[in-house]
């Protein structure tokens, strides 16, 4: 007679595969050996299955695919008004967490005004405008970690 299928370690697996985005996961004991893969590509539900000699006669396991809103991304890395990142670190939007930010969609800047701090090194680096505009869209939040050259702000 086969083993039980093991349900509980086999939604952790799988819990940890979609939390992740690992497009498979091994996972092996003494009773028994599980291999979890995912198709990237092809746009339909994972799949996961369970291969090995310990568990016969069972059918592969089949998780629905969670539900997400799909919301089309714009690159912004190219557009002339985007004021971009000085350097690798996380962006604050305010100087602290009791206060207002210092840009909001809609205002108007002046050149020098601060859009924003970079902490790198535990160092804080304001990110000043580079000229005056009008903010209309900001495009990080507040701890994101931001790379070089990452577009942070609009400017028009």
């Amino acid at each position: 007679m086969a083993n039980p299928i093991d349900t509980k370690t086999i939604s952790k697996l799988a819990e940890i595969l979609d939390k992740n985005q690992l497009s498979g996961l091994k996972y092996e004991d003494e009773n028994c050996k599980i291999s979890l893969t995912r198709d990237f590509c092809n746009g339909t539900a994972p799949t996961y299955t369970i291969p090995t000699k310990m568990i016969a006669a069972e059918p592969a396991i089949q998780t629905p695919a969670p539900t997400t809103e799909v919301t089309e991304e714009i690159d912004y890395s190219n557009n002339p008004n985007a004021v971009k990142s000085p350097m690798v670190g996380v962006v604050y939007l305010s100087s602290n967490p009791n206060s207002a930010n210092y840009v909001q969609e809609g205002d108007n800047v002046s050149t020098g005004d601060t859009l924003c701090l970079i902490e790198a090194m535990k160092t804080f680096n304001p990110v000043k405008a580079p000229k005056s505009g009008r903010v209309t869209k900001i495009l990080v939040e507040n701890g994101d970690p931001v790379e070089y050259g990452a577009p942070l702000v609009i400017i028009e």
